[in-house]
């Protein structure tokens, strides 16, 4: 399993979202899923540290995401 960053920057703010992925996904594609996301979406739930928090796609000046270097995610299903 892969961990990632997702940091949208709005004109006053940062938010974050940590996604958890398959190991053979790449950055790219996570990239082409949250664009795809935007666009079907007015708004969208985001889940971070902080919590759960409603995003407004139209809002977001920039998207980053970052692979997280952390082998040893455990995750329970």
């Amino acid at each position: 399993m892969k961990e990632f960053v997702v940091c949208y920057t709005f004109e006053d703010d940062i938010k974050r979202e940590r996604i958890i992925k398959e190991a053979d996904i790449s950055k790219e594609q996570v990239i082409q899923e949250i664009v795809k996301k935007i666009e079907q979406r007015k708004y969208f739930l985001a889940k971070g540290d902080q919590g759960k928090y409603w995003i407004n796609g139209s809002s977001i000046r920039y998207i980053g995401v970052h692979e997280k270097d952390n082998p040893n995610i455990n995750l329970i299903k």
